[in-house]
């Protein structure tokens, strides 16, 4: 990857996006339905796009409301439909239209007390909480983010029933309704004024913050962290939960400092990523210097993303952990501490996620539940209690309570982040620290994301691949063990393939967004064993996307 020369440094003015503009071209533009670019289209984590290119705007934002609202009639879900909003610019206008659509259909709409800021997990936790012994009037919920995305972008996520994010037949059903609607125009689209939305009899507030900090306590063993008495530092990078971590430090008592209590649309206060975009992402070690240049204030500090679904640990031993190190971690201390989780609750990783968690399970004699990319995917295991954890190569991670029932279904950055101060009370170690012994243990893993040009035939050839047709049986100076276009805890797609071998592993899927191709690698010999792994990755699958 190219550097930016901005990477790692305070946001430049020139970086910063114009909210005005923003804000009048999500209200002014009207997207073309025939323009692929300028249809709804829901990825892993929803429909997201910017109004500066009509990809996400007012028209998207009403389609989809009026969409979500046929999908709840002909499901027959008439419960209360929670909704949250973050706090990038689009956020706001994008949830005042989709109550004006929603108030119109006579959705019964749950938004925040005083307009505060939703987390997802929030969301996912009202729903799940709402839902606990009904069988009929179920919730549902809606999130508006973009999640770690540039300021920039907007996004719209819904959740059914099950809390956790909306599986694909759900998501191609709302996607194909909402481009109906922008073909015609928003025909068919109900809305009545925000005002008369907000006055709707429908229309009801919920307290999300303390409902949810309170509960907190039956998944997190706060009395070890208080007594502890661990300094603790958050950055909510400009996000969703800037006010949840103080109510949390003041509910249990906690030594944790806010570093940053700055809501600001254009995350001025950001470091820029390492591509030049101003980016909140929690795992980006260019994106948190703010954080690690304060490593050696706190015992463990942590941040998260705008929609707080994603989580970031730094310590002052080690500075920031990459995902995949501290979900391995997580995983061994949790499955050690939470006696009351069921013996079979399982392990769950994407095929894209350290081979360290596959080791760490099977010293712990857990089964290995592997699925494709997307957290969907662990929703209904997080629910019935048959996953103690999943998690995601992306920071994404969620678990059950400590009783072993549910508590989210979509990805919670607040959960992990407060394990970090758990697991450095109860042990003596900060997960840098216990991830250290861990490697010393079980081996230590070498990882990279390289990204390779592809156009739209070649991305489309490597998502339809099968294992027959990779003919090599040595990669990197072993035998390849298995390849895999599906994934072994599901048999879903992986929309590309798995290479592995004794000691290292790749897996090559395309960008649903560029002409690229991804690679991802992990080697448990050397970083030149790993190079030689991409090198050959490249090769093998060039090789494949460019026969005939």
């Amino acid at each position: 990857m190219t550097l930016s020369p901005f990477a790692g440094k305070p946001a430049p003015a020139e970086l910063l996006v114009d909210i005005p503009r923003l804000v009048t071209a999500y209200y002014t533009g009207q997207p073309d339905a025939a323009i692929s670019t300028q249809r709804v289209a829901f990825g892993t984590s929803g429909h997201r796009g910017s109004s500066f290119d009509l990809s996400f705007n007012e028209w998207h934002v009403l389609a989809i409301s009026q969409a979500i609202c046929l999908y709840r009639e002909a499901q027959g879900i008439d419960g209360p439909l929670f909704v949250g909003i973050d706090t990038h610019a689009l956020s706001t206008p994008a949830g005042a239209s989709a109550l004006e659509v929603l108030a119109a259909n006579g959705v019964t709409v749950m938004i925040a007390e005083g307009d505060e800021y939703t987390p997802t997990p929030a969301i996912s936790h009202a729903i799940l909480c709402y839902n606990r012994g009904r069988t009929s009037g179920l919730a549902d919920g809606i999130v508006i983010t973009p999640s770690h995305n540039p300021p920039q972008s907007g996004g719209y996520k819904y959740n059914p029933t099950n809390g956790g994010p909306a599986d694909t037949h759900i998501t191609k059903w709302i996607e194909a309704k909402a481009n109906e609607l922008l073909a015609a125009r928003l025909a068919g689209v109900k809305r009545i004024s925000y005002e008369q939305a907000l006055k709707a009899s429908t229309t009801h507030r919920h307290d999300y913050l303390n409902t949810y900090v309170a509960d907190l306590i039956n998944v997190i063993d706060f009395d070890a962290i208080r007594d502890a008495k661990l300094r603790l530092g958050v950055d909510p990078l400009g996000g969703a939960g800037v006010r949840y971590w103080s109510a949390i430090a003041e509910h249990y008592r906690l030594d944790l400092e806010v570093v940053n209590k700055q809501v600001d649309a254009t995350f001025r206060f950001m470091t820029v990523d390492w591509d030049g975009q101003i980016r909140m992402d929690p795992s980006s070690s260019y994106a948190m210097q703010g954080l690690i240049g304060l490593k050696e204030r706190f015992d463990v500090a942590f941040a998260c993303d705008p929609d707080h679904d994603r989580h970031g640990i730094v310590t002052p031993s080690g500075g920031l952990l990459a995902p995949n190190n501290y979900l391995a971690v997580s995983i061994d201390y949790l499955f050690q501490n939470r006696p009351l989780w069921r013996a079979d609750a399982a392990v769950g990783k994407t095929v894209v996620s350290s081979g360290l968690i596959d080791r760490v399970a099977k010293r712990l004699g857990r089964r290995l539940y592997e699925v494709p990319v997307g957290f969907k995917w662990f929703a209904d295991g997080l629910f019935d209690g048959s996953l103690g954890f999943g998690g995601e190569e992306s920071a994404g991670a969620s678990f059950l309570r400590k009783d072993g029932s549910v508590w989210s279904t979509d990805k919670d950055g607040l959960i992990p982040a407060l394990l970090a101060a758990e697991m450095t009370a109860r042990t003596g170690r900060d997960p840098s620290q216990a991830y250290r012994a861990l490697t010393d243990e079980l081996g230590e893993p070498f990882s990279v994301r390289v990204d390779a040009k592809a156009n739209p035939e070649q991305k489309a050839l490597l998502s339809k691949l099968s294992p027959d047709q990779v003919t090599s049986t040595q990669l990197a100076g072993e035998a390849i063990q298995s390849i895999l276009s599906h994934a072994p805890g599901n048999d879903q797609a992986i929309g590309g393939l798995k290479v592995m071998t004794e000691n290292g592993w790749f897996a090559a899927r395309p960008s649903g967004t560029e002409d690229i191709y991804k690679i991802y690698a992990e080697s448990f010999v050397s970083d030149d064993h790993l190079k030689q792994l991409v090198a050959e990755a490249q090769t093998l699958v060039d090789g494949a996307i460019s026969a005939k």
